[in-house]
């Protein structure tokens, strides 16, 4: 089954910046769409950047500017670089890819790693 790893979220003052990882497994990771996703407590989850296989990206409104989604693919790894941090940012984050044939993303979701802004 495929596996996701998030990893580097932490507190951050407003302002600061964080860079999260996540490491995939188990997928052929060059040819898939990555996804950044991240959930606050009592909310939905929510889309935040797209990554695709050709490098194409796609930000959420709120982190225009601020957040940069890149990719290693020689380390199967995706990341969010996370700039002028602001507590409303404060949420858990996940990653996912689109499976190639439906599109969906697929049921394996990893732990996450929470994201803390505040003073």
């Amino acid at each position: 089954q495929v596996q996701f790893v998030e990893s580097g979220g932490g507190l951050v003052q407003p302002g600061g910046s964080l860079k999260l990882s996540c490491a995939a497994s188990r997928i052929m990771f060059s040819i898939h769409t990555m996804r950044w996703y991240r959930q606050a407590p009592g909310k939905e989850r929510e889309l935040v950047a797209i990554m695709t296989s050709s490098g194409s990206t796609y930000y959420v409104d709120s982190v225009k500017g601020r957040f940069t989604i890149s990719r290693d693919n020689a380390k199967n790894t995706v990341y969010l670089q996370m700039d002028n941090l602001q507590p409303e940012d404060t949420a858990v984050y996940f990653c996912n890819a689109n499976q190639p044939r439906s599109g969906s993303t697929y049921n394996n979701w990893g732990q996450g790693t929470q994201v803390t802004v505040s003073l």
